[in-house]
């Protein structure tokens, strides 16, 4: 471990780590806990509600769920991630969840230091990720248990910190305090580098270089001591480069190569646009922290126009009653029906999200129609588009049949998603999706992996989790870390006996009389 106890940020030069993760939201401090040396097992007393999961757990109760087969656990499990080593480990940690219950996790942590892989995490802000960045004034669209991290409860840390939690769902601050402080209390934090942005992750050894790599791959001796007191074989395939921004607002460079490189970015960083003309004016808006900071000021109260809200997710739900409970009319706009089967409300159970099913009713019962004027506090516009915005603070819209309406407004709202940025990437990362030559994106276009190892099939020792790989909920993303530490703690085994072996050659060699002769 003294590897991450001198100075990483800046540091050497040279530095060489097992594994780099880029980004430090819940995907990748779960990814550091079980890298640390923390390991689930069976508990004692637990009896799993599905008999043929349970009948597989008993048979290797003596092993962590790390060292066992991960692929013969999830065979024939069903959840709502297409990940299936990630609903493994959610039935878990929540079994049966998704039918209402709420059973126990059926799984025990244990801290074994000699399973520690050394690692760092970096992170543009401190630990949590975009949940600090989230609009506080509403709901988590997850229940408060479902956002937690594996060996400490939601309502443990609600507890020690004398927190009333009065409702399943909770605010967005109080989930990134949590996995603020789960960080500290795991004793992760040597691990977490924080105000750290990254401008490259570049492959080494290509084409040539990558052939002979793979012809000394038996015995690469360069970063391998076999005498007294062996280190670890640790291979630099990336060289991972940026800066750390200082107190004092300043840049310092740094650069790490790295054997595995674990991307646990999320998908804020980059809002969906429309693509259309005005949308840069400085009126048309696209984060809701943006928005909520122009209610909370003030600067809306009192406008005649209506805001205009474009979107049909959860995020533009969230605009709509931030407005309509300050007493903002609204103006929303989408592309799709109201009956729609995809839309996200058809998923929601109307007793545990009331205010998103108020959203819903209004877009169903209070939708514009032909020459109708504008309803004084909401007015939907289903099957619309938004052709252009103009300087004059007004939008032409664009029905499914071809009609154009011109409407003025007091501020625009584009909420239609978010992508990632994977600008330090080669390509941009288009290269490691489902589709070649594509953007990555969650739903559309997410990385492709090993659904057991998550290293990216086009691309060896990448590693991707989260929504990168389509898992947009927290319980579903755990799932990644747990795959990615079963396929390191293989490597690593295996990367023991080579040395091992290697060892008992180059001593055999030595005291072999063909070897004495030699000399």
């Amino acid at each position: 471990m003294p590897l991450l106890e001198e100075t990483v940020l800046p540091g050497d030069s040279l530095l060489t780590l097992p594994m780099v993760i880029i980004g430090n939201g819940p995907s990748g401090i779960c990814l550091s806990y079980l890298l640390s040396g923390y390991r689930p097992y069976l508990s004692p007393e637990a009896v799993h509600p599905n008999p043929i999961l349970h009948t597989k757990l008993e048979e290797a109760r003596h092993l962590s769920i790390v060292d066992q087969d991960l692929e013969y656990l999830s065979e024939g499990l069903e959840g709502r991630s297409s990940n299936p080593v990630a609903v493994l480990f959610d039935t878990l940690l929540h079994p049966e969840a998704d039918f209402g219950y709420d059973y126990p996790s059926v799984l025990h942590w244990k801290l074994e230091q000699h399973n520690y892989i050394p690692h760092v995490v970096l992170g543009k802000g401190p630990p949590g990720g975009a949940w600090h960045a989230m609009e506080g004034s509403m709901l988590t669209i997850s229940f408060g248990d479902w956002m937690e991290l594996p060996g400490l409860t939601f309502k443990e840390w609600a507890a020690s910190k004398r927190r009333n939690i009065k409702s399943d769902r909770v605010m967005p601050e109080e989930i990134a305090c949590y996995y603020k402080h789960y960080v500290k209390v795991m004793g992760l934090q040597k691990n977490f580098r924080d105000n750290v942005y990254i401008t490259s992750v570049s492959k080494l050894y290509r084409g040539d270089d990558e052939d002979r790599s793979q012809l000394n791959e038996n015995i690469p001796t360069q970063h391998l001591e076999m005498e007294d007191g062996q280190k670890p074989l640790i291979k630099r395939n990336w060289e991972v480069r940026g800066y750390q921004r200082a107190t004092d607002g300043s840049h310092v460079p740094f650069c790490l190569f790295a054997e595995n490189v674990a991307l646990a970015t999320g998908t804020f960083d980059s809002p969906g646009r429309l693509h259309i003309e005005g949308e840069d004016f400085p009126f048309v808006l696209h984060s809701m922290s943006d928005f909520g900071a122009a209610v909370s000021k003030g600067k809306l109260r009192g406008k005649a126009d209506p805001v205009l809200i474009v979107g049909a997710g959860l995020t533009a739900a969230d605009a709509v009653l931030c407005a309509y409970n300050n007493n903002i009319p609204v103006i929303h706009v989408f592309r799709r029906r109201v009956t729609d089967s995809s839309l996200i409300f058809k998923q929601l159970p109307k007793k545990l999200y009331p205010e998103y099913h108020k959203v819903y009713q209004m877009m169903c019962t209070q939708s514009h129609t032909g020459d109708s004027h504008l309803h004084s506090a909401y007015t939907s516009f289903p099957e619309h588009n938004v052709l252009s915005f103009k300087p004059e603070m007004k939008c032409v819209l664009q029905s499914a049949s071809g009609l154009k309406k011109i409407l003025k407004f007091s501020v625009a709202l584009v909420l239609i998603g978010s992508h990632p940025n994977l600008f330090f990437l080669k390509d941009q990362g288009h290269s490691i999706g489902h589709h070649l030559n594509q953007p990555i994106t969650c739903k559309g276009n997410p990385i492709e992996i090993d659904p057991y190892t998550y290293e990216c099939t086009k691309e060896a020792n990448l590693f991707a989790l989260g929504p990168l790989v389509g898992d947009n909920f927290v319980r579903f993303l755990k799932g990644g870390a747990l795959g990615i530490a079963r396929c390191l703690a293989i490597r690593q085994k295996k990367k023991h006996e080579l040395m091992i072996l290697v060892s008992r050659e180059r001593r055999d060699l030595r005291c072999s009389p063909a070897a004495i002769c030699t000399f």
